[in-house]
């Protein structure tokens, strides 16, 4: 703490010197005006006992003409780590000349707060540069320090920009990272926020890439490995010298739900077999489709996909065109889905929408639904709502077929205690929604195509209750209502929920 008091008191000395030199009356009106007044941008550095503790460290000064041998020179708002200091202010500093370079050398004797010092100091302008020099005799008490501190810059033309701003923070391929960083330009705070089992280590190795304003330099520089386990200060300096820094820190911790669709297990036997995710906690129409083989229907609505992925395995969901052999008990179409929650074959011939029970336990806040996904909709888009045979089925020739991929947090009790479960009936619209995430754009994609979609809160999220979440998915937006395309097809891999 004394090197840095040090450094503080020799940084506001040098700029509050008053040197005279005598020159036989020279006047310098002109070399001032045009040559030496003007606004400099330039660093400063610093030594105590000859270690060094700040290098190119940026400061701008502006000099101005005070007579015709003399300068003032001021540096705006001066702050030292956190200590505002103001304007400091060097005023009719006599100048001479030899050859074309401008000198002043002097020595002073200050004292502020039981602090003393001596000022060896020497300065030169020449050619739009200025230079000072200072050796500093420093003492407190009993302990004395000698202080070394060098100023260099260069004089600007008052056209370079002002402006010092970061203008975007990323960190790419960085799994730990559950919410990029977030810029208050008004604060100059940075904060993203990470998984909760992120470690120092993980933390330390984070690269961020950083945009700033044109022609402005930062430091530590873009692409630059930096130790996120604590705050990070970057410094932006405009091309005309001003600066602004910017604190990065870590803002809160977050928990990953994760479905990655890896793991597949097979179920049924014969004709019924079939492979569906091995998560529990998902559930398929394809349970349900694994009995229409019955009435000559093959194929099904869910495929394990191998080749075709983001990584490891992904699922494969295909609408099925069934409107030949609809009849009471088979739809004229049924889509591929895959949800949370619990397929109940028992309610098939009650009531299909009533299959579907949606959602499982989620005791977090969920704050974004992320994934990758492509699409391809089928060629003929029929509407099989309320058809019991296939002449009920009619052709939409200019409807087109979307995918649905949504999440639902709702409340699992009413107001009674009761467990709540929506189904098909109610999972687009309920009472109970609390919050959801849903893509809006159901169209082709013919490459895998990543969604990173924030949750709307429709109430206030209570960490007391009980809530329930939903991931649903289908290959036809319109398929529990029996609309879509034959032949659709939904690939989705690599799932997350990110709650906190």
């Amino acid at each position: 703490m004394k090197k840095n008091f040090f450094y503080l008191f020799a940084l506001i000395c040098s700029m509050s010197l008053f040197i005279a030199c005598s020159d036989d009356d020279p006047d310098y009106s002109v070399a001032i005006e045009q040559e030496i007044a003007g606004n400099y941008k330039g660093t400063l550095d610093v030594e105590v006992d000859g270690t060094t503790i700040g290098t190119d460290i940026p400061k701008n000064i502006s000099v101005v003409k005070a007579s015709s041998t003399a300068i003032n020179l001021t540096m705006k708002d001066f702050s030292f780590m956190g200590i505002a200091i103001g304007d400091v202010v060097l005023s009719n500093c006599e100048l001479s000349k030899k050859n074309s370079v401008y000198t002043f050398t002097g020595v002073q004797e200050l004292a502020v707060t039981g602090l003393s010092c001596i000022i060896n100091a020497t300065g030169t302008v020449t050619n739009g540069q200025v230079k000072i020099d200072m050796d500093i005799d420093a003492k407190v008490g009993d302990i004395s320090q000698k202080v070394k501190v060098v100023y260099k810059g260069n004089k600007l033309s008052g056209s370079e920009s002002s402006e010092a701003k970061i203008t975007s923070f990323v960190f790419k391929d960085a799994p730990i990272v559950t919410e990029q960083p977030t810029i208050d330009d008004a604060t100059g705070k940075i904060s993203f926020k990470v998984l909760e089992e992120a470690t120092d280590a993980e933390l330390a190795a984070l690269v961020p890439t950083i945009e700033i304003s044109p022609k402005a330099v930062v430091s530590p520089a873009t692409g630059v490995k930096q130790n996120f386990a604590s705050s990070v200060t970057y410094t932006v300096i405009a091309e005309d010298g001003t600066t602004k820094e910017y604190v990065v820190s870590v803002a809160g911790r977050q928990v990953a739900m994760k479905f990655p669709f890896d793991e597949w297990k097979s179920v049924g036997t014969g004709k019924s077999q079939h492979d569906e995710p091995a998560e529990e906690t998902l559930a398929t129409s394809a349970s349900g489709a694994s009995l229409l083989w019955l009435y000559g229907v093959e194929g099904f609505p869910l495929y394990k996909e191998t080749e075709d992925v983001v990584a490891g395995n992904a699922a494969k969901l295909v609408t099925m065109d069934t409107s030949a052999q609809t009849n009471a008990l088979v739809p004229a179409l049924t889509s591929g889905s895959v949800f949370t929650g619990f397929f109940n074959i028992s309610k098939v011939f009650e009531d299909r929408l009533l299959t579907t029970e949606f959602g499982i336990e989620y005791d977090k806040k969920p704050a974004y639904f992320r994934g990758w996904y492509k699409y391809t909709p089928g060629e003929k888009f029929i509407n099989g709502k309320g058809a019991t045979k296939p002449e009920d089925v009619t052709e939409e020739p200019d409807s087109k077929d979307e995918c649905a991929i949504q999440a639902v947090l709702y409340e699992a009790t009413d107001a009674d205690g009761n467990e709540v479960i929506l189904t098909g009936h109610t999972i687009n619209g309920s009472e109970y929604h609390v919050a959801t995430a849903v893509l809006a754009d159901g169209t082709a994609k013919s490459a895998y195509t990543y969604f990173d979609l924030p949750f709307t809160y429709i109430k206030e999220y209570d960490p007391s209750k009980k809530y329930k979440l939903v991931i649903s998915c289908s290959s036809s937006k319109e398929g529990d209502v029996f609309r879509g395309a034959g032949g659709s097809t939904l690939w989705i891999d690599e799932f997350e929920v990110i709650g906190e």
